[in-house]
């Protein structure tokens, strides 16, 4: 327990010696802190404000629309349109309403149409996380060949006085571990997060595909 509090004391006061080379985990930071602002926005937006009870939402709907009640259905659409499912079967129910000569082309374009709005705003910035993993990978990759660079110049350098070398030395380890274990330290995390984000996404797409097919086809059916 002693010495690993001794490690991150150390690895903590080496953070701020960017002459040493720790200016790759000034890098590495700066991309953490951008990853988590990313996954905070969207983990509220997909799992949150765009997820929803696809089951039981559609039940309602279509038990609404088979008895002929779209008005209501569409007010129970409206009540959740800011959430992807309700926002795309609002599209087609309005469509509905206009007219009662609608065939299934005319609906299908008017869901397609709420579908191409929604699918774009689930997606955004989410790749952002795979990429700043995988840069926070190859920092931290830099700053250990960098250290290694130091080492070796400790070792073998003739112009390094004797006294200074295991000092060089161990700085040089230091840079190479510290900022390969900060580099995996956020990669790890923000490769999770990407990954639950991006299953999620597509959760919801299937979803959103599978109902309104059985919508349309149950309307233009009844019709």
């Amino acid at each position: 327990m002693g010495s690993s509090i001794s490690f991150w004391k150390s690895f903590f006061e080496n953070f701020s010696t960017a002459s040493s080379g720790f200016i790759f985990m000034w890098i590495i930071l700066i991309m953490l802190i951008i990853a988590l602002a990313i996954a905070i926005e969207r983990t509220y937006y997909i799992l949150v404000r765009s997820n929803v009870n696809a089951d039981k939402f559609m039940l309602e709907i279509r038990k609404l629309v088979t008895s002929g009640n779209i008005k209501r259905a569409i007010s129970l659409a409206e009540q959740g349109r800011q959430k992807a499912l309700p926002y795309v079967v609002l599209a087609g129910l309005k469509k509905v309403a206009e007219s009662e000569t609608l065939d299934f082309r005319s609906i299908q374009n008017a869901v397609d149409e709420g579908t191409l709005e929604v699918i774009p705003r689930l997606q955004k910035r989410t790749n952002y996380l795979s990429m700043l993993a995988n840069v926070s990978t190859l920092t931290g990759l830099m700053g250990t060949i960098y250290g290694l660079i130091i080492a070796f110049e400790a070792v073998g350098g003739t112009e390094i006085p004797e006294a200074d070398k295991p000092r060089l030395l161990a700085q040089g380890i230091s840079v190479a571990m510290n900022t390969t274990i900060f580099g995996l330290a956020v990669a790890v995390p923000t490769l999770i997060i990407y990954n639950i984000l991006q299953n999620k996404t597509s959760q919801i797409i299937d979803e959103m595909d599978e109902h309104l097919v059985k919508l349309i086809n149950m309307i233009t059916g009844n019709r």
